[in-house]
């Protein structure tokens, strides 16, 4: 072969390689990268051993104490029965910053009248309010009508809203008939329409995130989760609801009752899609929401949920859920400050890093309090920003 063909041949080929190297992927498909279908070296670890030490250096700013006084939503706290338990949590609220706590592990009869004459026998009775609970095992004829008696009955002792209403609403609970209690059964609509007029809030949780009803397979972002909980996981249709059902029925329950304050918990476990959420916002005003256990979405998409938080400012209430008092500084962190590239504090529940909002002033005082004070009747204003 001549020189000058040698050299055509091979800037034909050059050329050819560097064409197919430049075309795009068909959509979904990932191109093939260097080193794709090798095996390592080494023994590979697992995904609870593979922890790798960040190297970024970045400002990084610890917030231990909100910035203003705060109102959580969704409080958990032991049974505020007796003054040892109410201190111990207030000596953990004072280095917080929690002005007041509202217990949403719902009481009614005699076990709220228990803990609400507890704390108002207390030093502290101006950092808690109660809310009440539903029964809703065996809901049969009639069964409405007596649960808003008692919703009457609770609010008049002392309760300030209906909830937590856990998520055994619509995905375990059963009629009376032995058929599941959907969430817009028409039996329940006495008790919706009893808060509607004593002016309470209802807080409800429905469902958990969508990939707790998904295969539990290696696309799976919540796969270490599932396979540490067995109890989280409803993929299985022969004994659950699919996610959008619950969905869909929670949110006929919502435009039934337009009069009714719905708080949809964990943002409606719409975290990962707020543009879902922001819909619903749109065509619900009785509609509000709260970001217990569901920062870590929040802190994976700083730029969209600061515009969203933004945007939605006056229907989005500040909520913890658990009490682990050296949690709450990360809430702070993410919508306080800009750090970027930081752990969230359950890596089951996310393996990925947070960044933060750096909400404005005014976003935070209404996330912080002001929208809790708007809907809750019967919190305490002092402590509280005129």
């Amino acid at each position: 072969m001549s020189h000058a063909l040698l050299s055509i041949t091979f800037l034909t080929f050059a050329v050819t390689v560097a064409a197919s190297a430049q075309q795009p992927t068909a959509p979904g498909q990932i191109r093939p990268r260097p080193g794709e279908g090798r095996d390592p070296e080494f023994p590979p670890p697992t995904i609870l051993e593979y922890k790798p030490r960040s190297t970024l250096v970045v400002p990084a700013h610890t917030v231990p104490r909100a910035k203003f006084p705060v109102v959580d939503f969704h409080g958990h706290p032991p049974a505020l029965t007796s003054p040892e338990n109410i201190q111990r949590v207030v000596d953990a609220m004072d280095q917080l910053n929690l002005r007041v706590m509202i217990n949403a592990s719902g009481r009614s009869q005699d076990r709220l009248k228990q803990q609400l004459a507890a704390v108002a026998a207390s030093k502290h009775k101006d950092r808690f309010v109660m809310f009440t609970t539903l029964n809703l095992r065996d809901i049969g004829p009639g069964s409405g009508a007596r649960l808003a008696a008692q919703l009457e009955a609770d609010v008049a002792a002392g309760a300030v809203g209906i909830g937590e209403i856990n998520k055994g609403f619509g995905l375990s609970a059963r009629k009376a008939d032995g058929t599941r209690l959907k969430l817009d059964d028409p039996e329940l609509d006495p008790v919706w329409e009893t808060a509607a007029r004593l002016g309470i809030p209802v807080f409800i949780h429905t469902a958990d995130p969508s990939e707790f009803f998904q295969p539990i397979d290696y696309q799976n972002e919540r796969w270490l989760e599932l396979a540490l909980f067995s109890n989280r996981r409803y993929n299985d249709r022969a004994r659950y609801p699919s996610f959008e059902e619950l969905m869909a029925e929670r949110d006929r329950l919502f435009k039934r009752h337009p009069k009714t304050t719905f708080v949809t918990a964990h943002l409606g476990w719409h975290a990962h899609d707020l543009a879902r959420l922001g819909r619903m916002f749109d065509s619900l005003p009785n509609l509000y929401s709260e970001v217990g256990a569901v920062l870590y979405e929040l802190g994976r998409q700083p730029r969209f949920a600061r515009e969203f938080l933004i945007k939605y400012q006056d229907r989005i209430l500040f909520g913890k859920d658990s009490f682990q008092p050296d949690e709450y500084p990360y809430y702070w962190r993410v919508f306080e400050t800009n750090d970027e590239y930081f752990d969230y504090y359950r890596d089951y529940h996310a393996f990925w890093k947070l960044y933060g909002l750096g909400l404005p002033d005014a976003v935070l005082k209404k996330l912080y309090y002001l929208n809790a004070l708007k809907i809750v009747p019967g919190i305490p204003r002092a402590g509280f920003p005129g």
